[in-house]
Formats: structure tokens, C-alpha cells, sequence
């Protein structure tokens, strides 16, 4: 397992933070997805070699955020 902490932005609420969660933790290969409203950040626990971090940063952009 590895551990990344992505910067997302435009996240305004809860429900935000549910879309983002659980984009990321539909993923394969994504063991855990913790994501702060506050820091405007996700930390993600995945598996490299089912998943990459661009895939994680396309996921958050695909729920209609911006990743960085």
C-alpha cells in the first residue's frame, strides 16, 4: 500500500466530501479514502499497481472537482 494526500478544491460541503470519498474509494485498489473539508485535501490509501495517482486525480475531476 501506498499513501497520497491530493489537493482538491471547490469542495463547499458534506456533500462534497461524500461525492469525493466515494468516487475515490470505488476505485480498485483503493484501500482507504479520508477527505478533509477544512484542509481541502483527500488521503489516499491504494494499491500502485491496480491504481494510479492520476487515476485518483481523474476520479475527483470526474465527480466535478479540481485535483492537484
Amino acid at each position: 500500500m501506498e499513501n497520497t494526500v491530493i489537493k482538491v478544491t471547490g469542495m463547499t460541503c458534506m456533500g462534497c466530501v461524500k461525492s469525493v470519498t466515494n468516487v475515490l474509494t470505488a476505485l480498485p485498489g483503493v484501500d482507504k479514502a479520508s477527505v478533509n473539508l477544512e484542509a481541502g485535501t483527500a488521503a489516499v490509501a491504494f494499491n500502485p499497481q491496480q491504481v494510479s495517482t492520476d487515476q485518483l486525480k481523474s476520479a475527483i475531476r470526474g465527480a466535478g472537482f479540481e485535483a492537484g
